[in-house]
């Protein structure tokens, strides 16, 4: 009975935090540059240059599958990580004002 009950508490502890952790830039910068000013693997469009809307719609895209070239199978692992928030929040602080 106590084994369960302590299993139980560390299980939601888990998911407490796993729930309130915060999206991570580092994926992105490692191939779009710190500032995000690279073409990924040579390919992609630079983010800097993009609208907070042309953001969202490209990585609300690569989370459904409905978006992308020639990198849409490793964008759609990274956009999956991301919540709807997570994007709208990447896209406003990183989309060209």
């Amino acid at each position: 009975m106590i084994k369960n009950s302590i299993i139980t508490i560390a299980a939601l502890g888990l998911l407490s935090v796993t729930a309130s952790a915060e999206f991570n830039e580092a994926g992105c910068t490692g191939c779009h540059g710190k500032n995000f000013e690279k073409k990924a693997m040579g390919k992609s469009k630079v983010v800097k240059d993009m609208t907070a809307d042309e953001i969202t719609k490209a990585l609300t895209g690569y989370k459904d599958g409905s978006y992308g070239g020639p990198l849409k199978t490793m964008m759609k692992a990274q956009a999956d990580k991301m919540s709807a928030d997570d994007i709208k929040n990447f896209a406003a602080k990183h989309g060209k004002k």
